[in-house]
C-alpha cells in the first residue's frame, strides 16, 4: 500500500472523524484547557485507552484491542521485511 493511497487516506479520514467525535467534541464540552499541554495530556491518555481497552471489530482485529492486533502481527510484519 502507497502512502497516500485513496485507502490509506480512508483509514486516516475515518480515524480522525473518530478523534474528532470521541475525543475533542466531549473533551472541549467538559475542560476549559489553558495551554496546548494540558490538551495534549489528555489527547496522550485517551489515545493510549483507544489502543488497549475496548475491543474493536476492524478487519484485522477480530475483537481484539488495536494494541494486542499490533503486537500479534509484528512476526507476520518481521517476516515479510526479511524477505525483501
Amino acid at each position: 500500500m502507497s502512502r497516500g493511497s485513496p485507502q490509506t487516506n480512508g483509514i486516516c479520514k475515518r480515524f480522525h472523524k473518530t478523534l474528532l467525535d470521541e475525543f475533542y467534541r466531549i473533551a472541549f464540552r467538559k475542560k476549559i484547557y489553558h495551554s496546548i499541554d494540558e490538551l495534549q495530556a489528555d489527547l496522550d491518555a485517551w489515545i493510549a485507552d483507544y489502543n488497549t481497552n475496548p475491543p474493536h471489530q476492524g478487519r484485522w482485529c477480530f475483537g481484539k484491542t488495536l494494541m494486542h492486533t499490533f503486537l500479534d502481527s509484528l512476526p507476520i510484519a518481521k517476516e515479510k521485511s526479511m524477505a525483501t
